[in-house]
């Protein structure tokens, strides 16, 4: 085991961990108390956060459990590898925050989700946890959207033993590809299963890959993620900000849709791509899909 910890004071910009992994940007890490996204109280120190990623590009080659908590300051964190550069990659620790913030316009709703999750970053979950994910999204919960990855990891991912643990890695595309679609409705994905069954397949079968987006504009970025079975210009958006890096996209679900009715309606076009792209605008361009993670947290959360 290795385990070390990173001071939050040698960040861009302030951190908040529970904000971040629990903001319905990721539904891939856990909550050692088992109540992911059941409670929006404050947990602290006193809980930890544990995940199985798989291998990610340019920061490791094997799949890797890593437990983290924010406690005095700092990250303290205990993983199978060293897990600075794993933790720093997937939770944007790198990002200058306060630089990020400061680019978006000086709007009242903004400056108040702000300062209600101040610290909030952006994640970088693996690609196809994060496709899958959104594709169970629709129309759900965030708490049962985690509790259908939850339910993918533990019945078809691979078992890592870490500190007397038993951990699960997020199944990957062959192994979703090898079930049937009655299989995964036995894990209440309902009509998303055949969905989930083929876009696992078509990623097993080198049809495609999410990470075809990448190096794409954004607009054809947005196309290239709607070739998979079950993915609309929402989830495409979705898996574009929370995965590939295009902080730009402003997915427009229903908190956002209320924003825009409520606080910007003159950024409704009547369809999703005009909408998107004038609060887009509205929100400063390269950085609107944070502005837009901020507004749809501090909605959700009941901040107004």
């Amino acid at each position: 085991m290795e385990r070390g910890a990173i001071p939050i004071a040698d960040l861009a910009g302030p951190f908040d961990l529970q904000a971040t992994v629990e903001s319905g940007q990721s539904y891939l890490w856990d909550r050692a108390d088992d109540n992911t996204y059941e409670s929006l109280s404050a947990h602290g120190g006193d809980h930890w956060f544990g995940t199985v990623v798989p291998p990610v590009d340019g920061v490791t080659d094997e799949r890797a459990v890593v437990r983290v908590r924010q406690v005095d300051g700092r990250l303290e964190w205990e993983s199978t590898i060293d897990a600075v550069p794993l933790l720093t990659h997937l939770l944007r620790l790198d990002d200058d925050l306060d630089a990020i913030l400061d680019a978006t316009p000086d709007l009242p709703l903004l400056r108040r989700a702000y300062d209600a999750y101040e610290g909030m970053r952006l994640v970088r979950d693996p690609p196809f946890g994060c496709l899958v994910s959104f594709i169970c999204s629709a129309q759900m919960r965030v708490s049962r959207i985690h509790g259908m990855q939850r339910a993918l990891a533990r019945t078809y991912g691979d078992e890592m033993e870490f500190d007397g643990r038993t951990y699960h890695a997020f199944p990957t595309p062959d192994q979703l590809a090898a079930r049937t679609e009655a299989e995964l409705r036995d894990l209440s994905l309902g009509y998303r299963a055949p969905y989930v069954r083929r876009t696992a397949e078509m990623v097993a079968d080198g049809e495609a890959d999410p990470t075809d987006a990448v190096g794409l504009s954004y607009e054809e970025a947005r196309e290239s993620l709607k070739r998979f079975v079950g993915v609309g210009d929402k989830v495409a958006d979705c898996v574009l900000l929370f995965s590939l890096g295009f902080l730009e996209a402003v997915p427009l679900d229903t908190w956002i849709r209320t924003a825009v009715e409520d606080h910007y309606p003159d950024c409704e076009r009547g369809n999703y791509a005009g909408t998107s792209r004038a609060i887009r605008e509205r929100f400063g361009g390269e950085y609107a899909g944070y502005a837009q993670t901020y507004v749809f947290h501090y909605l959700r959360a009941g901040g107004e």
